[in-house]
């Protein structure tokens, strides 16, 4: 299995630039030395700073429809490979910070981050639901969103759930937190890979 991170530093609420900037080291990474998972950073889609309630009802979308959505599985069905992605998610009236695992069929599952850093609470409403396994052809992926890293039972649950990979995507702020995911791959014995906004 080969996994490719896709790190950028996303314009804020700048949805059409973002994605132009992930096809462009997607599409050429799928020609010359193809991936068969594909991770970008958390909210990478809008970028990640707000200040207004308003902005990120300007570029939040459903999990299961929407331009992201559409760009993100069109490349994982072209390339016949998976995708997990950062969003700002819409669900009626309430927003979450949200990640989509997507592959050659489309949407697979969506995650909904459990544990908001800081004001991140400002925006959004914390996930509803436990955090998914998947089982993909080439093994069981786990799903977490940045500082889901602090909290180790989220990983542990995933790893008792089978999961053999922390996919991750994620804005980290604090200079430990990298540090921390090898804590958490070590104390499950699995794998996990990250993948941290630039700039």
């Amino acid at each position: 299995m080969k996994l490719a991170l896709i790190q950028l530093a996303p314009r804020l609420l700048d949805r059409a630039a973002n994605l132009e900037a992930a096809l462009g080291w997607m599409q050429p990474a799928a020609g010359q030395s193809p991936a068969d998972l594909y991770l970008l950073p958390e909210l990478f889609t809008s970028g990640y700073t707000f200040v207004r309630q308003e902005e990120v009802a300007g570029c939040a979308e459903a999990a299961g429809s929407g331009p992201s959505l559409d760009a993100l599985a069109g490349f994982a069905r072209r390339h016949h490979c998976h995708v997990v992605y950062g969003f700002p998610e819409r669900d009626g009236s309430k927003f979450y910070n949200s990640a989509n695992l997507v592959g050659p069929g489309g949407l697979i599952t969506t995650y909904r981050k459990l544990h908001l850093f800081g004001r991140e609470k400002l925006f959004f409403s914390p996930g509803d639901a436990a955090a998914p396994v998947v089982d993909l052809p080439w093994g069981k992926v786990g799903l977490m969103i940045c500082f889901d890293w602090y909290f180790p039972e989220l990983a542990r649950s995933l790893a008792l759930r089978g999961a053999e990979l922390l996919l991750q995507p994620a804005n980290l702020v604090l200079p430990h937190c990298p540090q921390a995911m090898i804590t958490r791959s070590l104390e499950n014995r699995i794998f996990s890979a990250t993948c941290d906004r630039v700039g």
